[in-house]
């Protein structure tokens, strides 16, 4: 065999590592036990070296895991050393000490072996409905006092050893998770999904060599550092900052969660410097990742190119402990996810005057609007939770307006829950989604539309009712556009006649009661007086905006049946703009 890495073998190496994570997703998918993972896509499929080095990542995973891979294995093969890997080892960890997020996502990974060398590790980061403790749905909220309140913590175990399974360890898992055969149902399509990886590994390895492989995988991680580099070196040298904020920690009221974004631009290199962030907080806010940089690094540079190691070379990131990003455990993590895609968009909004032709305005700020009932059956008596991440508006951008109803920058390709699995599955009602009018954010592109989501429970449960909070610094709008409307939950109990907002973890309710699951819309890009009035006239039409927000934003004069009126249009617009 030959040992020369020509152009077409490359090529087939480039496309054959990614669509290993891909073939891993999709076993994944087709046979797991939760709506999280089936339906709502939150998990991650990868392969690693054992360095931690990134070889590739499943096509529409969630984006914020991708920074929180690599540190796991080489925090295994500390625990370990490389001779402590066997084949048919299995390691399942979230230990918040290194992984950095809520305990529900699990992580199940196992080391391939070529020839006797062990060569990668392909692992599975999924979301199981429940941990044990207060886990039950996305976590705990921002309330829980530690990690041991949260649910269980896995710390590098070896659930199989040399393909034996750990009995004791399983009965533990098993006896503290309120939903045993989801969870652990889980746990084997995640294993499923790794020794699929495994094999599609052995199969490209045997046919090229060992050292034709990683050799392709070195020239793909430096192309692709290239490739970003290009990018940045398009940007003007120089330091940009942005601020952004949450309302509070969902702890103490009227404390603010400041963050800031540094971000320096020299010769095709970046650095983005988070020191400017809150310190850790008491309320499980917390996290310890460079997600939030990473992923808006990507975003700029190569949104639509396969990750990897290489992605990242060009960038360094600056987070100093105890930083509310860089979390020092055992700081409760339960919401650590509610600061992140803020992060992002603090740093985009920083590169604005750099990229000017390609920064959208904000967006809506959290992962997704989480609905999370939960409960008894009573016709059944087995337990149930209810499940699924709404999405919210983007910003508007240079050409176009944003998108509606879409998850947040930070979830990949991460979707809602179906209004019929969900009916089929658990005892409540859909009764609306629904895009809200008037959430989006005016301006010559506007903001995307958030969605308003309402259901009734059919029996006593208890709700979550945990939203990134940011009415004091809504989805921010760009070059003179309106800020975006904040999302929130609220709440009718029976017998009442109006919905009032609502905050808490375990929320208990009687049957009947209806929930509205409201999630933000995207700041607008430009100034409104420049939207096509047509454009604003057909909003109108379909109930994206009302008229009053037609005339008051965009100057847009419509008659009886939304006709739209040109020349008084023309006279005040020219007479706000004088204004």
């Amino acid at each position: 065999m030959s040992s020369r890495l020509d152009p077409v073998t490359l090529e087939v190496i480039r496309n054959a590592l990614p669509a290993i994570a891909n073939e891993m997703a999709a076993d994944l998918q087709r046979t797991s036990y939760n709506m999280m993972i089936y339906e709502v896509r939150d998990f991650c499929t990868a392969l690693l070296a054992p360095n931690g080095d990134l070889v590739s990542q499943n096509v529409g995973g969630v984006s914020h895991f991708v920074a929180d891979l690599g540190v796991i294995v080489a925090d295994g093969m500390k625990r370990y050393g490389a001779e402590g890997f066997k084949p048919g080892d299995v390691i399942i960890t979230n230990h918040q000490a290194v992984a950095g997020q809520h305990l529900n996502n699990i992580v199940i990974y196992m080391p391939y072996f070529f020839q006797g060398e062990l060569l990668m590790f392909a692992m599975v980061r999924a979301h199981w409905i429940d941990i044990g403790g207060m886990s039950t749905g996305f976590g705990a909220g921002p309330t829980v006092a530690d990690p041991w309140q949260e649910g269980l913590q896995l710390d590098q175990i070896k659930i199989y050893e040399e393909g034996k399974l750990d009995e004791k360890m399983y009965r533990v898992l098993r006896d503290n998770i309120r939903f045993p055969e989801s969870s652990l149902g889980d746990m084997k399509s995640q294993m499923a999904a790794c020794r699929l990886g495994t094999r599609r590994l052995d199969e490209l390895l045997t046919k090229y060599g060992k050292d034709i492989v990683l050799n392709g995988i070195s020239h793909i991680f430096d192309e692709t550092e290239q490739k970003c580099r290009n990018v940045v070196a398009r940007l003007p040298d120089g330091v940009y900052e942005a601020n952004g904020s949450l309302d509070d920690d969902g702890l103490i009221k009227d404390d603010p969660v400041k963050l800031h974004a540094k971000v320096t631009v020299k010769d095709g290199h970046m650095v983005i410097d988070l020191s400017g962030c809150s310190g850790e907080r008491k309320a499980a806010i917390n996290s310890r990742t460079l997600a939030g940089a990473r992923v808006a690094y990507k975003a700029l540079t190569a949104p639509l190119e396969p990750v990897n190691e290489g992605s990242f070379r060009a960038l360094d990131v600056i987070i100093p402990e105890g930083n509310i990003m860089m979390a020092r455990f055992p700081a409760p993590m339960s919401g650590w996810s509610a600061v992140v895609p803020t992060v992002v968009d603090t740093i985009v909004a920083a590169l604005a005057p750099a990229m000017p032709d390609r920064v959208p305005a904000g967006h809506h700020g959290l992962l997704g609007g989480a609905m999370v009932f939960f409960g008894n059956h009573p016709q059944t008596g087995k337990r149930f939770v209810v499940q699924s991440l709404e999405g919210g508006g983007w910003g508007g951008r240079p050409m176009e307006d944003g998108e509606s109803g879409t998850v947040s920058v930070c979830q990949g390709d991460v979707r809602n829950g179906s209004i019929e699995g969900i009916e089929l599955k658990c005892p409540v009602l859909v009764e609306a989604r629904a895009m809200r009018a008037d959430s989006c954010g005016a301006g010559k592109y506007r903001g995307g539309l958030g969605l308003d989501v309402r259901v009734r429970n059919l029996v006593e449960g208890r709700w979550n009712f945990e939203h990134t909070k940011r009415q004091n610094c809504p989805p921010w709008g760009l070059w003179n556009g309106k800020a975006g409307e904040f999302g929130g939950y609220l709440m009718r109990l029976p017998g009442e006649q109006d919905f009032t907002p609502m905050r808490g973890a375990h929320v208990a309710v009687p049957i009947g009661s209806e929930a509205i699951v409201r999630t933000g819309g995207g700041g607008g890009w430009g100034d409104p007086l420049e939207r096509d009035p047509k454009a604003v006239q057909h909003d109108v039409a379909e109930e994206f905006i009302s008229a009053e927000a037609a005339l008051c934003d965009y100057g847009v004069v419509l008659t009886a049946g939304h006709k739209l009126d040109l020349e008084a249009t023309n006279q005040r617009r020219a007479s706000m703009k004088a204004k």
